[in-house]
């Protein structure tokens, strides 16, 4: 679990599913439009598949399905979020990335009991910005996919990644 202390900083915030969520600046490469998805066979559910990004070829995990709400078509609002953690570089896919924030380290709560067991490891807290609550998330949480069963491959999923 992160600290406080280091939780704090500037961070590229993200729509999901109406829901605002908050990824640290250090840890992203680059956002991008959502190209080309080529599926991945026996992936995990939430592997929309692999995607070129400035010649280099990666993952692309949809955060929708990720955390369990339904998939939508990409439009020109959604945005690749390339984040580079623990040695990988992966592509988070969100509705929409647009805005930036800083947000203090005393600003971050630790995510309620009940809430850190229904949602897994991927939340290092939530803040409160103005009007709206932000759920900050811990990247490495949000790739641990071991615990994700594969679905193989059906026309629907295939029509979904598209």
């Amino acid at each position: 679990m992160v600290t406080q202390q280091s939780s704090g900083g500037a961070y590229i915030l993200c729509e999901v599913f109406g829901s605002t969520y908050a990824l640290r600046s250090d840890e992203i490469e680059q956002l991008e439009m959502v190209g080309q998805l080529t599926p991945v066979p026996n992936a995990p559910a939430c592997v929309e598949g692999v995607t070129s990004v400035r010649g280099q070829v990666i993952p692309a995990v949809s955060l929708r399905a990720r955390f369990g709400f339904p998939r939508a078509p990409y439009d020109l609002r959604s945005r690749l979020v390339v984040v580079r953690t623990e040695g990988r570089t992966v592509g988070l896919i969100a509705d929409s990335a647009r805005e930036f924030a800083a947000i203090a380290a005393d600003k971050i709560q630790p995510p309620p009991d009940t809430l850190a067991k229904m949602s897994g490891n991927y939340l290092r807290g939530v803040a409160q910005l103005g009007d709206r609550l932000v759920l900050v998330l811990d990247v490495p949480g949000v790739l641990d996919l071991d615990s994700i069963p594969t679905l193989p491959a059906t026309t629907e999923t295939a029509a979904a990644a598209t």
